[in-house]
């Protein structure tokens, strides 16, 4: 099967690319082609607006997580009934895990795929000097690709004119978008970026497809169509899903709360045997009958914290599966579900009536506090469990704005960390009875982790 590949990237974050990726996806589907969506990087919630848009799930190439052949694993399998996979990029192009080179960001992915660039510059403040910033990146590396230029925040056409001009001087690489400003047709972020799909209204999904069909109206797909390489095949696809009829059934936290988790992940357990049995922290009064395991993945459990809170008979559930050895992993929102509290002040004066604490499972003993500072780091630490094991150099990352406090002195710890912060800037992942809960996001391309996961889940279901 033969497949084009087409990179959306950044010069910063920032600069539009998400609305202009899926407007690019939404434009070649409307012109029938099949878009497999990927997102560069471990951000979870872009991918929802790809899937949204596409109606393919979206999903993520992370090499620091995935290594080189988990991406390209990933890439074949996903695009192998696909005519086209569209990536959109992290931060700026060459963006990665060091300085010193670009390892881990888009044009390292770009790259491993060897496929074009699309770059997206923000013309919002510059004229002439958008082709300065164009020709440096088309320059900084000669094994990279930069295929067409797409100018975001345009004023006018005058503004437009100005630009190209410039561009004509120098630069080759065509433009092949000017987009006009529109404050009207910007989607809805928080702190961490764009809001989840999962919990947008009705008239917020529909601002997705409306944003994309404005913004693809200013975009030259037809000449994006030239410039993107020609088909290539990829490799014979290995089997990504077993039966959907497994034999072991894990409870999953799926609703507005808790929505972080890679596809890939949830398919590395299907293929395992394991029946997924979704169920809802805000919505469902107790976790599903007959499990042998929960998983509560990230999410904002802050933002609907009051209503995780008077879900007393499902905290309860929770807490009564823990204290029976039920295998509990919970990634970052997860984590934060199963403190005492959540809180909005940072500094745990609970005394002062002006904060909201609510109260949470309180399985472990330490208090979730919501903080100014973002903690944003790609992570890897050593892990000894009961759920992973002994097992060295497990790669994954944290992405967060809450901090862990009023830790019991006698806390357990599963991870010690080589690289980024955990809870404590030395450890992470919380163990209490069966159960792991960490700040550390990890990805199931390391085959170590979920057969260690499924191996504690049939233990409890023959135990």
């Amino acid at each position: 099967m033969s497949v084009r590949r087409l990179v959306i990237a950044g010069v910063t974050s920032g600069v539009g690319k998400s609305t202009i990726a899926a407007a690019i996806m939404y434009a070649l589907k409307r012109k029938g082609f099949v878009v497999q969506p990927f997102k560069v990087g471990p951000d979870f919630i872009d991918p929802s607006y790809h899937t949204f848009v596409t109606g393919r799930q979206s999903r993520n190439l992370d090499v620091w997580m995935m290594r080189k052949s988990g991406v390209l694993q990933c890439f074949n399998n996903c695009c192998f009934d696909a005519d086209v996979g569209v990536i959109e990029g992290a931060m700026g192009l060459f963006d990665g895990v060091f300085g010193k080179n670009d390892f881990g960001s888009t044009a390292h992915v770009a790259r491993l795929l060897d496929a074009p660039v699309i770059l997206v510059i923000d013309a919002a403040k510059a004229a002439r000097s958008i082709a300065a910033i164009a020709l440096g990146f088309i320059r900084f590396s000669n094994s990279l690709k930069i295929a067409g230029i797409i100018l975001n925040n345009v004023a006018s056409t005058k503004h437009a004119t100005l630009i190209k001009d410039a561009f004509s001087e120098k630069i080759k690489v065509p433009i092949v978008g000017n987009v006009v400003r529109n404050k009207e047709i910007s989607m809805a972020e928080r702190h961490l970026g764009l809001i989840p799909t999962k919990e947008l209204e009705d008239n917020k999904k529909s601002m997705i497809i409306r944003s994309a069909k404005y913004v693809s109206e200013q975009i030259e797909i037809d000449k994006i169509r030239t410039v993107w390489n020609r088909p290539r095949e990829v490799c014979n696809r290995q089997s990504m899903v077993q039966s959907p009829n497994g034999t072991l059934n894990v409870a999953v936290a799926l609703d507005e709360s808790f929505n972080f988790y890679y596809a890939d992940n949830l398919d590395a357990l299907r293929k395992q045997h394991v029946n997924l049995l979704f169920f809802s922290p805000v919505h469902d009064c107790t976790l599903p009958d007959d499990i042998s395991g929960v998983i509560l993945g990230g999410g904002f459990p802050e933002v609907l914290s009051e209503k995780l809170s008077k879900n007393h008979t499902m905290k309860r559930s929770v807490l009564k599966a823990a204290e029976n050895g039920v295998p509990i992993y919970a990634e970052c929102g997860g984590l934060m579900y199963l403190t005492r509290t959540i809180s909005d002040c940072e500094s745990g004066r609970q005394n002062d009536n002006k904060w909201k604490i609510q109260k949470m499972v309180g399985l472990i003993d330490a208090d979730t506090f919501m903080a100014q500072q973002l903690t944003l780091n790609y992570t890897k630490a050593n892990c000894n469990s009961s759920l992973f094991s002994n097992m060295s150099n497990i790669r994954g990352h944290e992405f967060h704005y809450s901090r862990i406090r009023n830790i019991a002195h006698d806390a357990k710890f599963a991870y010690t960390m080589t690289r980024g912060s955990g809870v404590d800037g030395m450890k992470d992942g919380f163990e209490v009875h069966n159960c792991l809960a960490s700040y550390m996001h990890i990805h199931f391309a390391d085959t170590r982790l979920p057969r260690r996961l499924v191996e504690n889940f049939n233990k409890n279901r023959t135990g």
